[in-house]
């Protein structure tokens, strides 16, 4: 009996052991940061003019073309190779859109003197392995030994934006502002009705009881999506929603709100996202890659 227990806790111990070993191996890896802007600039290399200048004609570029680049510029990729730290990023990023797989990164690791342009699916027939070479050959190399990081990478994005212009693309959705707009205003509502559901439904259960904190709930949270969306339908659903889950809470005997662990932030999963995010393209390790 005792030798089958030993058998059996070593079977048990196996998975956890394998699992520490690639626990050790992922934390050998660079981390992946999460996308917040077009520019991310992780080294303090680029004054903050210079950045925004950037950022904007990035954002300029998408609107017009529908593309996507993004620019990132680590101290290292140690012990990764650039490559695959590039797909690494790009894979988790997913810069262009879906289906049409329209996205590029000119990522700089600059204590490594390496940097690499990666090329989503759908941009491999303009910014192709060759031009891309070319590019970080003769337009960013150059400036980079020259100390003019900003100018280099300037220089650069502006010969991605010009290979790409020349690509035939599907047009950008003349929608797509109204689209983000819209996403706003619904997760300002989740997060207002996350507030009435938990904070003040548990103040008002307290006091008023249950069935009277969730109809005050259902239909504070239905005036404020009708003010954000003028849409009676929107705000109706959003109301019971609302008042049915400040009900339910009060009947599993909930009365205030905890975190339970839930944290809210920008661009991670889970919580309210902000600023620049990604379409959903994809990447098959096309570009180049190059030093200084």
């Amino acid at each position: 009996m005792r030798s089958f227990a030993v058998r059996l806790t070593a079977w048990l111990l196996l998975p956890l052991l394998f699992c520490g070993s690639g626990s050790a191996d992922a934390e050998a890896q660079p981390v992946v940061p999460l996308l917040t802007a077009r520019v991310m600039d992780l080294t303090g290399t680029l004054a903050s003019e210079r950045k925004a200048a950037l950022e904007a004609k990035l954002a300029a570029f998408e609107r017009s073309k529908g593309a996507q680049i993004a620019v990132l510029i680590v101290p290292t990729v140690q012990p990764e190779g650039i490559e695959q730290y590039a797909l690494r990023v790009v894979e988790s990023w997913k810069l262009g859109r879906q289906g049409v797989d329209d996205g590029a990164l000119l990522l700089v690791a600059k204590d490594d003197r390496k940097l690499r342009i990666e090329v989503g699916y759908g941009l491999e027939g303009a910014l192709n392995d060759a031009v891309a070479k070319r590019i970080i050959s003769e337009v960013i190399s150059p400036r980079f030994r020259q100390g003019d990081f900003a100018g280099g990478i300037d220089a650069g994005v502006d010969a991605m934006i010009q290979v790409i212009r020349g690509e035939a693309l599907p047009a950008p959705h003349p929608e797509g502002g109204r689209r983000t707009e819209f996403g706003d205003r619904f997760e300002t509502v989740l997060f207002i009705g996350f507030i009435l559901v938990f904070v003040v439904g548990g103040v008002l259960r307290a006091i008023l009881g249950r069935l009277l904190a969730a109809g005050v709930v259902g239909v504070s949270a239905g005036v404020i999506a009708a003010l954000l969306f003028s849409s009676l339908l929107v705000a109706v659903v959003l109301g019971i929603v609302a008042a049915v889950l400040s009900l339910f809470l009060g009947m599993a005997g909930g009365s205030g709100w905890s975190s339970g662990g839930m944290s809210w932030g920008r661009g991670g999963s889970g919580g309210i996202s902000g600023g620049f995010s990604g379409g959903g393209g994809s990447f098959g390790g096309g570009g180049a890659s190059g030093d200084w």
